[in-house]
């Protein structure tokens, strides 16, 4: 079973989170933006080894603590490789990864079955993960609302067929965004007006 811990990070306050099947002793870090020491503590205490890190995009707030991560534990990194032209001003300097996915990418990495849904808009790589009957939504999908478009390689068009897809989806998922408090797939198509 799915278990979460999540860590809120840095003048952003970026949600982390730490992932893991409840047998496994390995997980996975999504998007540690800041902090690497705070998140390097909080796996000690859960006395968990860092398998991968897996981004749901590339912008600054969300990739800040990679390189420290990965040179400290060896990780691997996966990100999907639409990011790699984003400008490095929003990015903090070259992307740090070692493995790239995109749409339909299956992964089994700490236990657990994660798939990979492409939702370009926010960034051109743009990604939501989805492990078990979770949602790791990144900047895409937020309660009550979703991602700003307005910076280089963001696209309202794109964004509004990547809410759509999200709206299509049957399961009421639990919704863990990139920013703020956690929803429900359901609880946003009744109340987030960019899901109509």
């Amino acid at each position: 079973m799915l278990q979460v811990h999540a860590l809120t990070l840095g003048a952003y306050q970026v949600n982390c989170y730490i992932i893991h099947d409840e047998k496994s002793p390995s997980c996975c870090v999504i998007d540690p933006g800041y902090e690497a020491d705070t998140i390097v503590d909080k796996l000690s205490q859960l006395g968990l080894t860092l398998e991968a890190i897996l981004l749901t995009h590339g912008h600054f707030d969300h990739v800040g603590a990679v390189r420290d991560l990965a040179a400290d534990t060896g990780c691997q990194v996966w990100l999907c490789a639409d990011d790699l032209a984003l400008p490095t001003n929003l990015t903090a300097g070259p992307l740090c990864y070692t493995n790239t996915y995109a749409e339909g990418t299956g992964l089994h990495l700490a236990g657990l079955d994660i798939s990979v849904l492409q939702t370009p808009g926010h960034t051109p790589g743009s990604v939501c993960l989805l492990a078990e009957n979770t949602l790791f939504s990144g900047d895409t999908l937020f309660a009550g609302s979703c991602g700003r478009t307005d910076l280089p390689g963001g696209s309202w068009e794109q964004m509004q067929s990547s809410l759509k897809r999200l709206a299509g989806i049957e399961a009421n998922l639990w919704v863990l965004p990139g920013h703020g408090e956690s929803t429900t797939l359901d609880e946003e198509k009744r109340h987030n007006p960019y899901l109509h």
